[in-house]
């Protein structure tokens, strides 16, 4: 199959000529987690990331069971939900989860053909299209489980002009820190149980018409004591991607591993989220109380001119703000790329955020494995995890 790469707003584009897309994606809508106490949650987000209130649902909407709190900052929506009464089943979520991602919408052309074709193709169905309207219009949603209890719901909003969703009202607050340059999700990573990364590529495939265009078996994704298999998903178009990682034999218990212990099931891992200036976003974060995994040693950094190589010529930022930030750079044919990944944002050590900024690179920083991988178990190690 011929294709060709362009670059995008959303990131690396791939057109593939000829081919048939039977499920033609726009990008994600939003990612909804189910919290514990959304309001709170919503205030952490704001202060620590710079998100923005955008909108709301609750008991003065009259939806009496949960309340919604929808956040943005360019690209991005993040909605929190949380339930209002003991019976609402969100609670069976949060009880076994923690707080974590429920959620990844996509948005679509048409929601009920998606539902049609994922369905047809084996999907177990979470919700049939159904049709929300208000005064600025209607929007199509319709949803399928993926791995664990995550679902994808996809959402038609091409007749909607309202604020998020039919339901919601603007959300206006006093508080709203300046944004940190998030951009947009760059991608989001699943963890899955043992032997069960290859049923999931194929469900990705067979289900979503996705393909596999990156992997990673455990001589590659190492340390001295854990290991992981990781392979990439994308749809036609390029604008989503989902790793998926499962565990792999090693001498003490992965990060994988220690997931699946505390989250009770497959579930995101990670959202990595997009920036064009990498060196204030971190700043900005830090500045605000985010953590971040532990710096590699020294000697990492005094090896990056060599890692980079004829891409060294291009690099724009200072290695020396690079290395006092603990950001961490590779490279491939492409290009280049600055990655660093915060602490889990919750007590359970589950979910966490990565910060990417991409300077050509189409690649995931697997030159950085080795050091990532050696910071997450020095925290496990401190958690007695490992």
């Amino acid at each position: 199959m011929s294709k060709e790469i362009t670059s995008v707003e959303y990131g690396l584009e791939k057109i593939f000529e000829g081919a048939q897309d039977f499920l033609p994606l726009l990008g994600t809508d939003y990612v909804e987690f189910y919290v514990g106490n959304a309001k709170q949650s919503a205030h952490f987000y704001k202060t620590a990331f710079g998100f923005q209130s955008m909108a709301y649902r609750g008991l003065e909407t009259s939806s009496k069971d949960s309340v919604s709190y929808v956040l943005k900052q360019d690209k991005i929506k993040l909605v929190l939900t949380t339930p209002l009464n003991s019976k609402s089943p969100i609670n069976d979520h949060i009880v076994k989860h923690g707080d974590g991602v429920k959620v990844v919408a996509l948005w679509v052309e048409d929601a009920r053909s998606a539902w049609e074709e994922t369905t047809k193709r084996g999907a177990k169905s979470f919700m049939e299209p159904i049709v929300e309207k208000d005064e600025h219009g209607e929007v199509v949603r319709s949803g399928i489980y993926t791995y664990g209890e995550t679902v994808h719901i996809f959402v038609e909003r091409k007749n909607y002009n309202g604020i998020f969703l039919p339901g919601f009202v603007e959300w206006k607050s006093d508080y709203n820190p300046e944004p940190l340059g998030l951009k947009y999700i760059d991608h989001m990573v699943g963890n899955v149980g043992w032997g069960e990364m290859n049923q999931w590529v194929k469900w990705y495939e067979d289900v979503m018409g996705f393909e596999n265009f990156l992997s990673f078996d455990d001589s590659q994704i190492h340390t001295e004591y854990s290991a992981l298999m990781s392979k990439v998903m994308s749809n036609g178009n390029g604008r989503i991607k989902f790793p998926i990682n499962e565990p792999a034999e090693g001498k003490k218990k992965s990060q994988i591993e220690e997931y699946l212990d505390f989250y009770e099931s497959p579930g995101v891992q990670h959202i990595a989220v997009a920036t064009d200036d990498i060196i204030k976003t971190v700043t900005g974060l830090r500045a605000r109380g985010v953590e971040f995994l532990s710096a590699p040693p020294k000697a990492y950094y005094e090896e990056i001119p060599n890692r980079l190589g004829e891409h060294m010529k291009m690099m724009k930022e200072d290695l020396a703000e690079i290395e006092k930030l603990a950001i961490m750079v590779d490279a491939d044919e492409e290009g280049y790329l600055l990655q660093i990944f915060t602490k889990p944002v919750e007590d359970r050590p589950t979910l966490f955020f990565e910060i990417i900024q991409r300077m050509g690179a189409r690649g995931f920083g697997a030159g950085n494995f080795k050091a990532l991988f050696e910071s997450i178990e020095r925290e496990q190690e401190k958690r007695g995890t490992l």
